[in-house]
């Protein structure tokens, strides 16, 4: 009950206009003292809402909100382009608050989900990134998506992913936007020499065995100056380089859409082709670089990546494969 009504008072201001606290009670069979509770926790989240006597609540800027039919239709014209008309629309879920979209799509595992099937967030409660770090989840500004897809030839399959999928988002933001990024292996998504976007895989299975893989993207939009303070690394919004006005739903769409792409190419193909397209954009490549392992630090030059989605670092002449994990990459200033 908590959640739908806060969901509900988020539609009914979202337009922008004021609503009284005593129609949003009288909707919802609530108390006015009980809209105000759940208003503060909604502004507790972070979003601008403000009250006058006699007029009720307000949001200081409209929201403009995830819209699954939307999403939908778009996803449905874009495939109607497309050669391979083998490739089904996939299942798009739309909430307006969560925990994490990662987290709701492991729960549902194995039997409630089929392959490309996508859960979208207005706000995560509690937003993950790599190496159990926090996502900051601003309210109604960015974009946080996850995709299940299943991984028929286990979990030796999912070595390439994060890179796969850094490839997808680098698609959809050109595509929607007309920016060129650059990656960062193993999981992040770079502009101008600072982090737009990230990237999280989640996995359940055996390593020879059909697997399960949730793919998490966390993508900066138009970070709200109060959230962007409590990011303790450099950032950046995609709106600050774009010429165009970012549209959530379009661009939702146009990630869905390249991300499925991507994923059946990789399923049937391997990394290999792709590799001069991550090489093109790679951030650090034949730069001098730092890698991080707990407590431990090693010092080389970055040759790009392998077709197994391992990084390529040479250190004293030689290059040696370095496999995901919990590692971190930086430049050796």
């Amino acid at each position: 009950m908590t959640k739908t009504v806060k969901e509900h008072l988020i539609k009914s201001l979202a337009a922008g206009q004021f609503v009284s606290g005593q129609l949003l009670g009288d909707q919802l069979g609530i108390s006015r003292t009980a809209i105000a509770k759940h208003i503060k926790v909604l502004i507790d989240i972070g979003l601008d809402i403000y009250s006058v006597t006699g007029k009720g609540y307000k949001l200081a800027q409209p929201l403009y909100l995830l819209d699954k039919e939307k999403i939908i239709s778009l996803l449905t014209n874009e495939a109607s382009k497309q050669a391979d008309k083998a490739i089904d629309l996939p299942l798009v879920e739309v909430h307006s608050l969560i925990d994490s979209t990662n987290d709701y799509l492991m729960r549902r595992l194995p039997n409630q989900l089929s392959p490309g099937q996508v859960c979208l967030a207005e706000y995560q409660s509690a937003g993950r990134g790599r190496r159990g770090r926090q996502w900051i989840s601003p309210f109604g500004s960015q974009i946080y998506l996850s995709m299940y897809w299943y991984l028929e030839q286990g979990l030796s399959a999912a070595m390439g992913l994060s890179l796969v999928t850094a490839l997808a988002v680098s698609d959809a933001i050109k595509a929607h936007s007309n920016v060129q990024v650059q990656l960062k292996w193993p999981n992040d998504i770079y502009l101008d020499g600072v982090k737009l976007a990230g990237i999280l895989i989640d996995l359940e299975g055996q390593a020879l065995e059909p697997s399960h893989s949730v793919i998490g993207i966390g993508l900066n939009l138009h970070m709200p100056s109060s959230a962007g303070k409590l990011i303790t690394q450099k950032w950046t919004d995609l709106q600050t380089h774009s010429k165009v006005k970012i549209d959530r739903n379009a661009l939702s769409a146009q990630l869905i859409s390249c991300l499925r792409q991507r994923l059946y190419h990789y399923q049937q193909t391997g990394l290999a082709p792709m590799l001069d397209e991550w090489h093109a954009l790679d951030a650090f490549l034949n730069k001098r670089v730092k890698l991080i392992t707990g407590a431990r630090i090693t010092h080389g030059i970055c040759r790009g990546v392998n077709n197994q989605g391992a990084l390529l670092l040479e250190v004293n002449g030689q290059v040696k494969p370095v496999y995901g994990g919990e590692v971190s990459l930086r430049i050796d200033e």
